[in-house]
């Protein structure tokens, strides 16, 4: 699955997230952006099958019916690393039942 990280998460990430392509937003040259205009980027890029960001109203906030990808929030305590990848487990997982246009939060994992 072709993943892309949200700015305020660490890169280390993706090293546990293995048969994952992943890249982030800050490699897109993303950084910055609103929320709608990232995932308008995100549907034209067309090159993303999931979003992972920590911004919880992301879902309620936009409308991610119709878009090409979906979109994983990670519920954490903080963004730093160890609380980050705590939850690499429960997004591998959560991950393997998405759909475009679908949004699944991922539960603190203590």
């Amino acid at each position: 699955m072709r993943l892309l990280l949200d700015e305020c998460l660490p890169l280390e990430l993706a090293a546990h997230l293995p048969g994952h392509e992943v890249r982030t937003v800050r490699h897109m040259g993303w950084l910055g952006i609103k929320n709608g205009r990232l995932l308008k980027l995100i549907a034209e890029s067309g090159q993303f099958d999931a979003f992972v960001t920590v911004d919880r109203n992301l879902p309620h906030q936009q409308n991610l019916r119709g878009l090409p990808f979906a979109v994983a929030v990670l519920r954490v305590r903080s963004t730093r690393v160890p609380d980050v990848l705590r939850q690499a487990p429960g997004l591998l997982a959560a991950l393997s039942g998405v759909h475009p246009g679908m949004a699944v939060v991922v539960e603190i994992q203590t």
